[in-house]
């Protein structure tokens, strides 16, 4: 066992950016982090002392913070998570802020690969009147997003929303229809680096990785889509901060309109949309006299 130090000293000594380390000091001794920085000089009591130094070991190796303290801030919300889940990231918060401007009232609204539940339970607080189905492949996700859910809209509204384990389409009722369909699905190729570097390897790799071009599931998704959608409806998918242009041929070729891309905070095209047209069935049955 190491020297009693203070808290101050304690930080300093971590090897650790200062949020970090305090957020993980914070954690090991069931202080918010202003009673720490009020009394930094104190002397830590060992077991706390002994507590954080396995937690600093930890981060240093590379496991997220997030997974340390075990939540993540989402939209002024937190989130728990754990390695079950993605770590929500601030760029998707744009995803959930276009659905809430572009939803009509009362749509139908599908949010897949939902994860630790992020975007569907702040649609769901945002926009009460939106009718939410959720779905993930990992059983164990939608655990830990029915949780959340309970947790940040109570059990009566976290009741309303449907979650279903689904492959993408899998488990999808051939014959449902949604107005907005969303998704921040696995958008990294399977030999990128930072796969097996870094923060990344401590999570889902199923939840980050998709195929040779980082694009597998986003054509599973824009394919699909075609079939789910109801006229005019919107589909809303996060991407790589490269892949704009090629996600927008994706879906020009598989004929949605008014395709178009959105940057995030940092410039780069992060979000992708387009509008659904007329399904073959609705344009055969059409009233021809209908322009």
């Amino acid at each position: 066992m190491s020297a009693t130090l203070s808290y101050d000293a304690l930080i300093a000594g971590s090897g650790l950016p200062r949020l970090e380390a305090r957020l993980l000091l914070s954690l090991a001794c069931g202080r918010p982090r202003e009673w720490l920085i009020a009394h930094g000089p104190e002397l830590v009591e060992p077991s706390v002392q002994q507590h954080f130094e396995g937690l600093a070991q930890r981060r240093r190796a590379g496991e997220p913070v997030a997974y340390l303290i075990g939540h993540r801030e989402f939209r002024g919300l937190r989130f728990e998570v754990d390695p079950r889940v993605l770590i929500p990231r601030p760029e998707t918060e744009l995803l959930v802020d276009l659905a809430i401007e572009a939803a009509p009232t009362g749509a139908q609204v599908l949010d897949l690969g939902t994860g630790s539940g992020a975007i569907a339970i702040s649609l769901a607080l945002a926009r009460p009147d939106l009718k939410l189905t959720a779905t993930d492949r990992s059983a164990e996700a939608l655990d830990l997003a029915r949780s959340n859910a309970c947790a940040l809209l109570g059990s009566a509204r976290a009741g309303e929303l449907v979650w279903r384990k689904s492959d993408w389409w899998a488990e999808i009722d051939p014959e449902a229809r949604f107005g907005v369909i969303l998704s921040n699905p696995p958008y990294i190729a399977e030999g990128d680096p930072h796969l097996v570097s870094g923060d990344l390897r401590y999570e889902p790799r199923s939840a980050l990785a998709a195929g040779p071009d980082g694009l597998s599931d986003l054509r599973a998704i824009i394919d699909g889509a075609r079939d789910h959608l109801i006229p005019g409806g919107l589909l809303m998918l996060e991407h790589g901060y490269d892949q704009a242009a090629r996600v927008r041929a994706l879906l020009q070729d598989a004929g949605f309109l008014s395709v178009n891309s959105v940057r995030d905070t940092q410039g780069h095209e992060r979000i992708s949309l387009g509008v659904s047209a007329m399904s073959g069935h609705e344009a055969l049955t059409a009233d021809p006299g209908l322009e």
